[in-house]
């Protein structure tokens, strides 16, 4: 069983590469530079991200990440948990990782009052998915996006 843990500066290689896993598992360009960028994120106690990792029981590495954030819900006068990245170690997956993290930022939502902890993830990504269903209730929401840049 793993060890759900904040994350922190002894993590850092670990985190590098699950996050690097991250991004190239969804296809996405992430450089080095901006890696640094969400690490200074997780550790400035005024930015609003906030890290998880799963800590292996044989030698304390980390082998599965969560990146998370509260947000307003105004509609319902509450704040909920959004987690904004789940990962883990393909040598790491049918372990029960992902509940890991996911039950223990759940807790975390509770402490803090939080009305609902929420994701979103890739429609084709049924592994995640089999987990996610175990572990939530889909809703049926769809995600737009207005590019910026």
């Amino acid at each position: 069983m793993v060890r759900v843990v904040p994350l922190a500066e002894p993590h850092r290689a670990d985190w590098e590469r699950l996050y690097a896993g991250y991004a190239e598992f969804y296809k996405t360009t992430q450089t080095p530079e901006m890696r640094a960028r969400v690490w200074a994120w997780i550790h400035d106690p005024a930015h609003e991200t906030e890290a998880l990792v799963a800590e292996a029981p044989e030698d304390g590495r980390a082998v599965g990440l969560a990146h998370f954030r509260a947000f307003a819900r105004p509609l319902s006068a509450s704040t909920g948990g959004f987690l904004d990245d789940l990962f883990v170690d393909p040598a790491f997956r049918g372990r029960r990782v992902a509940d890991a993290l996911i039950n223990r930022l759940s807790e975390i939502g509770r402490e803090r009052g939080w009305s609902v902890v929420r994701w979103i993830t890739a429609d084709d990504n049924y592994r995640g998915r089999g987990a996610y269903d175990r572990l939530a209730q889909r809703t049926m929401w769809i995600t737009y996006d207005v590019k910026l840049g």
